[in-house]
């Protein structure tokens, strides 16, 4: 089982913009706009090191994205980052329309994604966004689970031509994955192998599910535990493989059951391996104020809870 300093917790936000900045010099096309949150996203860093570079749209999130869609269609790359909430509900018509429709070469940076927003509380925790995303033609939807994953993410997303929508979480956590992880935009990565039941899980949530592992474990559980932070295009293959010897699949996500990672493997599983699945998320319902621990608690999503729900259904 994965080895994980659960003490040692890194900014997802804070590798974001370390990224971001690093990236400006490979690439000099790149651009970054933000919609009075660069403190809160991280964009600082860029516009700090490349001011000219560097536009805050104000509080006008519909006219950032259309902005970046016209800088894409002249070259640029253009990164567009603001809270999760505003990067996909408040903007769906442009992304929709001036993104997606035209592939424009737009990455937009949802960040401060799901229930681990904390006291902000239901109107900031963004549930359905990544829903939102996958729904569209021509967009990749990324949800990266650690600092690692997400810096690397970005990097691909950088090289990609073409729409990619990255999740970014508030939540400082700790790294799940090597240091000689490497992020495969085509593959999911099996974390841990099991035979009697297979985790499908991504994003903020992934150190609990972890836990959840070693409690069921300690059960007598054989576990294989799959990381698939690509939501959108999904790798069929591995989780119809893992399907096919364990019989019993669960989803964990910080996201609504409807429309996320669960509803990708239910649609991927009931063309091509019928199985039992249970999904794990926020159910069908809004978010509210209090600290991430008390949320992950309350919504069933903290590593005792996961572990004594996929126990009762076994």
């Amino acid at each position: 089982m994965l080895k994980i300093n659960y003490e040692n917790k890194k900014s997802v936000r804070e590798a974001f913009g370390n990224k971001l900045a690093e990236l400006g010099e490979k690439y000099p096309n790149i651009v970054v706009l933000d919609a009075d949150l660069a403190a809160s996203t991280q964009t600082k860093v860029f516009a700090k090191k490349y001011p000219e570079r560097f536009f805050d749209c104000g509080i006008a999130e519909q006219n950032m994205i259309a902005t970046a869609a016209g800088l894409a269609l002249t070259g640029k790359i253009p990164f567009a980052a603001t809270f999760a909430v505003f990067a996909t509900g408040r903007v769906y018509d442009q992304v929709r329309t001036s993104v997606c429709y035209q592939k424009a070469n737009v990455k937009i940076i949802g960040t401060h994604g799901g229930i681990t927003v904390g006291e902000d509380g239901a109107t900031h925790q963004a549930l359905e966004d990544v829903s939102l995303m996958r729904g569209l033609p021509n967009m990749t939807v990324i949800v990266p689970a650690d600092s690692r994953e997400c810096a690397q993410a970005v990097e691909f997303a950088a090289k990609h031509e073409g729409p990619v929508y990255i999740r970014v979480s508030r939540n400082s956590s700790p790294d799940i994955y090597p240091e000689n992880y490497a992020f495969n935009p085509d593959k999911a990565v099996i974390l841990n192998e099991g035979k009697d039941i297979t985790i499908v899980m991504n994003g903020d949530i992934a150190a609990e599910v972890v836990k959840a592992v070693e409690i069921l474990e300690n059960k007598g559980k054989s576990v294989e535990l799959i990381s698939c932070p690509v939501v959108k295009p999904f790798d069929k293959e591995t989780i119809v493989k893992s399907a096919n010897k364990t019989g019993f699949v669960v989803t964990v996500e910080d996201h609504s059951i409807n429309g996320g990672l669960g509803s990708a493997v239910c649609e991927t599983l009931s063309e091509n391996c019928p199985t039992k699945v249970l999904r794990i998320g926020t159910n069908d319902c809004f978010g509210q104020s209090g600290t991430p621990s008390e949320l992950l608690k309350y919504y069933g999503l903290d590593a005792q809870s996961i572990a004594e729900r996929i126990l009762g259904n076994i």
